[in-house]
């Protein structure tokens, strides 16, 4: 898990440097695992069918599939490198992307709902997520791939200063 990579203060912060934490290093590899999951069967089913039906030349064109895996590898590494969260005095920063780049300013006082889900892939794997619901539906926000205890850790933090925010509003 990365951790402790801090970015210069922006206008309007508080003065502090937020320390940004990055995600486990297991859902790039479950993500990674789905990808060939899926497209190495398609690859071979799509190459058997061709090979069968249309001749040898045309199960050229399974390498298709393979290029989405050799294309989609490090692109999912750049993409799991781009997400990373901070927790700061007032609010929760959510920053993801590569091409655009998207950053989730989230205050606690606003938050409504604090899910932990992990379905079946997930669990495998040893990850949870992260849901945080707002009054105002377009800053909802989610933070993927969290270790279990991580996440509740998250969960229950943000739950309490939620709590304590909006009591003073």
């Amino acid at each position: 898990m990365e951790t402790g990579t801090a970015e210069p203060a922006r206008p309007g912060q508080s003065g502090a440097e937020p320390v940004w934490t990055g995600l486990p290093r297991g859902l790039l590899r479950m993500r990674r695992l789905l990808l060939v999951v899926w497209l190495v069967p398609l690859t071979v089913a799509v190459g058997v069918l061709l090979g069968l039906f249309a001749g040898l030349g045309w199960a050229a064109f399974a390498a298709v599939p393979l290029a989405f895996v050799a294309w989609g590898w490090p692109m999912l590494g750049r993409n799991w490198r781009s997400w990373r969260y901070a927790e700061r005095a007032d609010d929760l920063l959510i920053s993801r992307g590569v091409l655009w780049r998207e950053e989730t300013i989230v205050p606690y006082g606003r938050m409504q709902l604090v899910e932990v889900t992990s379905g079946p892939v997930e669990r495998h794997f040893g990850l949870a997520s992260v849901q945080l619901h707002t009054a105002a539906a377009a800053t909802d926000a989610r933070i993927p791939g969290l270790i279990p205890e991580e996440a509740e850790r998250l969960r229950d933090r943000l739950t309490e200063l939620g709590e304590a925010r909006s009591a003073g509003l």
